[in-house]
């Protein structure tokens, strides 16, 4: 009897079979476990290849992609990422912190404009400067530059109110006590000069020496500046005081005391608002010390004409007021035009210390500020 030899590699049965059925004998077996058979496996791999070739792009779930397990282990991205808003600010903070990294921020140490700046003087700083200035009033002046040195010009006929009202209240207080006119005008004439300490017609006295000594202008200054009095500064101050007291005496026998203590008042403010003009811009110191050096060009040429216009409309009104029951208009007019014709007198007298010293200095505002008032008061005594 023939026995059948045992199955060897590669022939059919044996281990190593490789036909329809898979490896080690067993039957071949799709991805989901069902066998099929060797010509279903032949017809499904030449549909594939035929599937292939007219879409190359085709993905097929059965072939083997090696890159596929690495991409599952990864983290998911979201498929469309946010948009990040950045914080109003943000940006230059951190531009500021990459300028920290290298160096210091550009002007971290550096001051505020308000602390490096000079602050702006108010109007209390202006009216403080004007009376501690032009009065002996006991007043605290805080800031003595030539901000607050505006602001007091500009208050300058404020000053002058002060000192008119006084002197009014004053030359009142003697005609109610029976004094005669005469008095009441030398009283009317002596408080201005109590209350400004006589600085105003010192500074006439000393210009009027400067000016007539015809020397040049570093001449003229130094006599100025000397403590005693020439004979041309006895001379003016004389003849000024004298013109006061007339007119002031003539208006009050007159008019009475109404008349003449609006004359007071009045020349008073206008001989302030010369001081209010000559410091504008444009007008320079004489000297680079003193109260010229301080208050020189510091008030605006059209602030310093606003305020004398001002000036000479209240003036106008005062006037039309005191003469309501016999010629209004005649009372303005009269004002209006002394308060103008004052001015123009001091305006001429800074042209001419302009021309001889090369600017003002205190004593040539205390010159102005009698002359305007001197010839204010002449000019009233016409009307």
């Amino acid at each position: 009897m023939a026995t059948t030899p045992p199955d060897g590699p590669g022939q059919a049965g044996g281990p190593g079979k490789s036909g329809p059925d898979g490896p080690f004998g067993e039957p071949r077996k799709d991805r989901d476990g069902q066998a099929q058979d060797g010509e279903d496996q032949d017809r499904e791999d030449q549909d594939r290849e035929d599937q292939d070739r007219e879409d190359p792009d085709r993905e097929d779930p059965d072939r083997e992609d090696p890159d596929r397990e690495d991409r599952d282990r990864e983290p998911h991205e979201p498929a469309e990422e946010k948009t990040r808003v950045e914080k109003p600010g943000e940006e230059k903070s951190r531009e500021g912190d990459d300028r920290g990294a290298t160096g210091p921020a550009e002007g971290k140490d550096r001051k505020g404009p308000g602390k490096a700046a000079e602050a702006a003087a108010s109007a209390e700083d202006g009216i403080r400067f004007a009376l501690g200035t032009l009065t002996v009033l006991p007043v605290n002046v805080p800031r003595w530059d030539r901000r607050s040195a505006r602001r007091g010009m500009e208050w300058a006929p404020l000053a002058g109110l002060l000192v008119g009202l006084t002197a009014a209240a004053a030359s009142l207080l003697a005609l109610l006590l029976g004094t005669s006119s005469l008095l009441a005008a030398i009283v009317s004439v002596a408080v201005p000069a109590v209350l400004t300490r006589a600085l105003h017609l010192d500074g006439l006295a000393d210009v009027a020496d400067g000016l007539g000594s015809a020397k040049p202008a570093e001449g003229a200054l130094r006599i100025m500046k000397q403590s005693d009095i020439g004979p041309f500064g006895v001379i003016t101050l004389v003849l000024a005081l004298l013109a006061q007291v007339a007119v002031i005496n003539e208006l009050y026998g007159q008019g009475g005391w109404a008349h003449g203590a609006l004359a007071v008042i009045v020349s008073a403010v206008t001989a302030r608002t010369a001081l209010t003009l000559a410091a504008r811009s444009g007008v320079p110191a004489a000297r680079p010390e003193g109260l010229g050096s301080v208050v020189a060009g510091t008030v605006p040429a059209r602030t310093a004409v606003i305020v004398a216009a001002g000036v000479a409309v209240v003036s106008a009104a005062a006037g039309a007021i005191v003469n309501l029951w016999w010629n209004p208009l005649f009372g303005a007019v009269s004002y209006l035009f002394a308060v103008a014709i004052g001015l123009a007198a001091a305006e001429l007298l800074l042209r001419h210390c302009r021309r001889r010293l090369g600017g003002v200095t205190g004593d040539v505002f205390g010159a102005l500020a009698e002359c305007a008032a001197t010839v204010t008061l002449v000019v009233l005594a016409f009307g």
